[in-house]
């Protein structure tokens, strides 16, 4: 597989070492999103970031995260291309800035299946011992039809031993435990999943400051402003059970989802029990990352393969690392 097998249609986002295009590809005619991830100005940290970002990607299945489809290398530049499912419904902060353009808000309705979505995604994840770390509403993806996935799993973490002590992740939507460079585990993604639910109703951070330090000082007390009064009481309780500052006393995803006021506004579907799936340990190869193998790949076609553990003769990133 290589770009020859894909039209490029229109570019969907840019960062300092990636670009994320809308694609089509030739053989099934089907729109994807083509990740760009460009190696040569990459930390070894980095690069190890973006391999797991194919890994956990490539073991996942699961309606409500952006599903993996292949990974492949290219030369000059030197990149790792990562095909994705397209969620043709944008990002949950292009809408927000939508409706604060427009001066508009989100119905309550549509706020409490959002909320679902991430969840039952969220949920996935923790039960497969994986920590998104960098949930934010632009990694929130729609689709037309509604359904909510979450994406952007670039900094996620498999959680071997249950803690986590990298501070990783965006500062708005950062954990106190995070915050104060204390280890943390699922339950930051709570924090960060109250956060998201905070912005989507006020239209704005629960925590925001014009520095860093005073950001901190304000996400470690744990304060924020009222959401508007058009919302219930019940959504306003959902916001505070999810942002509290003792990690302890937030909830799993599992115990939001059976709160009274959630289970309310759940279908039938989503009230089954969500079935629970191993991860196979991910391990990023000593020294070269050219010794990486990149998973199978995963389109409907196709049998889904299990993601393989590196082997030290395959050969991978040919990114001619830099000291």
């Amino acid at each position: 597989m290589s770009l020859s097998d894909f039209v490029e249609i229109c570019k969907l986002g840019e960062g300092a070492y990636s670009t994320v295009m809308k694609v089509r590809r030739k053989s099934d005619d089907k729109i994807y999103a083509l990740k760009k991830v460009f190696l040569q100005k990459l930390s070894k940290k980095e690069k190890e970031n973006a391999l797991n970002e194919v890994r956990i990607l490539a073991s996942i299945s699961n309606p409500n995260i952006i599903s993996y489809k292949e990974a492949f290398l290219i030369e000059n530049p030197s990149a790792l291309c990562i095909i994705m499912e397209f969620a043709d419904g944008g990002d949950l902060y292009q809408q927000i800035t939508k409706h604060k353009k427009y001066g508009t808000t989100f119905p309550e309705g549509e706020v409490w299946e959002v909320l679902i979505g991430i969840l039952k995604g969220l949920k996935h994840l923790h039960e497969m011992k994986i920590l998104h770390r960098d949930l934010k509403c632009a990694n929130v993806f729609m689709t037309a039809d509604g359904v909510v996935k979450l994406g952007d799993l670039n900094v996620s973490k498999v959680a071997k031993a249950g803690l986590v002590q990298t501070q990783t992740g965006t500062p708005y939507y950062a954990s106190p435990e995070v915050w104060k460079d204390k280890p943390y585990d699922h339950r930051s993604d709570i924090w960060s999943l109250g956060c998201v639910l905070y912005e989507m109703i006020a239209l704005s951070p629960p925590f925001t400051a014009s520095s860093m330090q005073q950001l901190c000082q304000r996400v470690l007390k744990g304060k924020y402003p009222a959401i508007p009064k058009k919302y219930s009481r019940d959504l306003a309780t959902v916001v505070s059970t999810l942002l509290q500052v003792d990690p302890k006393k937030r909830p799993s995803c599992e115990q939001i989802l059976h709160l009274p006021s959630v289970e309310e506004h759940l279908t039938d579907n989503e009230t089954r029990e969500i079935s629970q799936q191993l991860l196979q340990t991910i391990k990023i190869p000593r020294g070269s990352m050219r010794q990486a193998k990149l998973p199978k790949a995963q389109y409907e076609e196709q049998k889904v393969e299990e993601v393989d553990e590196p082997d030290e003769d395959e050969l991978s990133f040919n990114d001619r690392e830099r000291t």
